[in-house]
C-alpha cells in the first residue's frame, strides 16, 4: 500500500457543469432503451500487451504517446460489432499514475482517452456508446488504510472530469472490491452528471477480495446507490460460468452488466493464458442474454475474434425476441 498521499487534483483542470442524463441525448441510455442485449467491448490490457506494451508500464500513458495503437484497438472492437467501447483509462487516477510520475497528467490522460474512443465511435456510422473506464485507486480506504473517502472521491472526480470533457456517454466504474471505494467512486463520478455503471470483481468463491458477495452488492444498489447508478454487475475475476453464477444472485429488477474473462486464467510457460474459445464466448453471450443480462462483454483475454462470435450470438437472441 502506498501511504504517501498523492496529489488528487490536476492544477489546470477545467470545470464544466454536470450533464443531463436524458435518453434523448445520451447514446448509452438510447441503446439500453432500444435493444434488450448490448455488446460491450473486449480486453484492453491483454490486447495492448500483444501490441507491444511491456509489463509494468502504464497502458494509459499510450493515450498521449501512442494514440494510434489505442485507436486501432478501439477500431477492432467497433469492427467486431461492439455497442459500447471503454476508454483506455482504467488506472488513470492520481494514485496509480504517481507510480509513473504522471499524477499531474490525470486530466490530460483521461480526456485524451475519451477523445480517442469518441473519434472511433463517431466514425462508426452507427450509435456506438463510449464508457469512461475508472478502476480502483490501488489503495486501502480508511480505516483499513490512510486514504479517506473524500480524498478518493476527489481522485475519481478528477478522472471523471477529463473523461466527460473528452466525450464519454457513461462513467464505467469497474473491478471494485470494496463497497467503501464504490461509494467514493460514485461520489466522484456524480460530479459530471452522466449515467454510471459500477461492476465488482468476484472470485471462484463468489466474493470480492474484500469479502463482498453479489447479493450484498445487489442490496447495496437498492439501499445506498439507488438511482445514482444505472446498472451494476461484475467483470474480470474468473471465467464466464462463475460470472454468470454471481449475477444470478443480483435482484431481477436491476439492470445487469457482465464482462467476464475469456476463460479461467491459467499460468503456462511463465505467462498467464486465457483458454476461452470463440465458441465458448459465444455460448456465454447467449446464456447471459437469455438470463436477462442487458450488457455483455469480455474482460482479460477477449480479442476481436471472440467479440465477433459474441455479436453473432447476441444478434440471434435479439432477433428471436423481436
Amino acid at each position: 500500500m502506498n501511504n504517501t498521499q498523492p496529489q488528487t487534483q490536476p492544477q489546470t483542470q477545467p470545470h464544466t457543469q454536470p450533464r443531463a442524463q436524458s435518453k434523448t441525448d445520451n447514446r448509452f441510455l438510447q441503446l439500453l432503451d432500444r435493444q434488450q442485449a448490448l455488446l460491450a467491448d473486449g480486453a484492453t490490457g491483454t490486447n495492448l500487451f500483444d501490441m507491444g506494451l511491456t509489463a509494468g508500464d502504464a497502458p494509459e500513458l499510450w493515450n498521449l504517446s501512442q494514440p494510434e495503437k489505442i485507436i486501432a484497438l478501439h477500431q477492432s472492437f467497433a469492427d467486431a460489432g461492439a455497442d459500447i467501447i471503454l476508454t483506455n483509462s482504467f488506472g488513470a487516477n492520481a494514485s496509480r499514475l504517481k507510480l509513473h510520475s504522471a499524477e499531474d497528467q490525470v486530466y490530460d490522460i483521461n480526456k485524451a482517452a475519451a477523445t480517442i474512443a469518441r473519434q472511433v465511435a463517431d466514425n462508426s456510422g452507427r450509435t456506438l456508446a463510449v464508457g469512461g473506464s475508472i478502476g480502483p485507486t490501488g489503495e486501502m480506504l480508511f480505516p483499513l488504510g490512510t486514504l479517506t473517502e473524500d480524498e478518493a472521491a476527489a481522485m475519481f472526480a478528477a478522472q471523471a472530469q477529463g473523461l466527460a470533457d473528452g466525450g464519454v456517454d457513461v462513467i464505467w466504474i469497474e473491478t471494485m472490491s470494496a463497497l467503501e471505494e464504490v461509494i467514493a467512486a460514485v461520489k466522484g463520478a456524480k460530479t459530471v452528471g452522466l449515467p454510471i455503471v459500477t461492476t465488482m470483481s468476484f472470485d471462484t468463491h463468489g466474493h470480492t477480495m474484500m469479502g463482498i458477495s453479489p447479493a450484498a452488492f445487489s442490496d447495496f444498489k437498492h439501499q445506498t446507490l439507488g438511482e445514482d447508478v444505472t446498472a451494476i454487475g461484475c467483470n474480470c475475476g474468473v471465467g464466464a460460468e462463475e460470472s454468470l453464477a454471481a449475477l444470478a444472485k443480483v435482484a431481477p429488477d436491476i439492470i445487469k452488466v457482465v464482462k467476464a474473462n475469456c476463460g479461467v486464467p491459467q499460468f503456462k510457460n511463465g505467462e498467464i493464458c486465457y483458454t476461452g474459445t470463440v465458441e465458448s464466448m459465444a455460448e456465454y453471450a447467449k446464456t447471459a442474454a437469455q438470463s436477462g443480462i442487458r450488457v455483455i462483454g469480455g474482460c482479460c483475454g477477449t480479442t476481436p475474434a471472440h467479440l465477433r462470435a459474441m455479436r453473432a450470438a447476441l444478434d440471434a437472441v435479439n432477433a428471436a425476441r423481436s
